[in-house]
């Protein structure tokens, strides 16, 4: 399932999605509040329960092929002029549901490219101090290789200590790098209009 939260004709596309199955999830609510401060941008909210597959193994491949719902999320993210993901750290890593979505969905793309290149502005989150760090951290080694353009990066520790849903980020400090990192994510997603 996808959200549009903005419909406007002529502007450019920004997927946001937080990588967890939570309906509640903190890092869905930053990925959308951070495509929320960006003018002039159609917001695509993904729901990754909306990409549920079976666990990606060799054998189903190849008994079954690809899952139309990998290929439909590729589809969202070529037609994206940008994406916004911010990380769920379960155990250190990637959540279940996100792990299987970027299994099945790099077995689609020859190149392993699931990002096609798009920028991107790689977020994290969590209640305790390190905020998703190390997630974030195999994110930023990772995403590269499968063709993400890390246009701006932001982890946001202590979620219930710094952020409101009505006000946002309130720890000046953090609003600062914020800030900076949305900034740049937003040069690189418009970049082509001044190419």
């Amino acid at each position: 399932m996808t959200t549009k939260l903005n419909d406007k004709k002529g502007v450019k596309n920004v997927v946001a999605f937080g990588a967890s199955s939570s309906a509640n999830s903190i890092n869905r609510t930053l990925a959308l509040y951070a495509a929320s401060q960006i003018k002039d941008v159609e917001v695509v909210a993904l729901d990754l329960n909306a990409y549920e597959m079976p666990i990606y193994s060799q054998d189903r491949e190849n008994e079954s092929g690809i899952p139309q719902l990998a290929l439909d999320f590729l589809k969202q993210i070529g037609e994206a002029d940008g994406v916004i993901v911010s990380l769920a750290e379960h155990n250190g890593a990637y959540s279940a549901a996100f792990k299987n979505i970027l299994d099945w969905a790099s077995r689609a793309r020859k190149k392993m490219d699931v990002w096609q290149n798009k920028p991107m502005l790689l977020m994290a989150t969590s209640p305790g101090g390190r905020g998703g760090a190390t997630v974030h951290g195999l994110a930023k080694s990772l995403f590269p290789h499968m063709a993400a353009k890390i246009s701006g990066e932001m982890i946001l520790p202590g979620y219930y200590d710094n952020f409101d849903v009505k006000k946002g980020i309130t720890n000046s400090t953090l609003q600062s790098d914020f800030e900076k990192a949305l900034t740049l994510f937003e040069t690189a997603v418009f970049a082509s209009e001044v190419e």
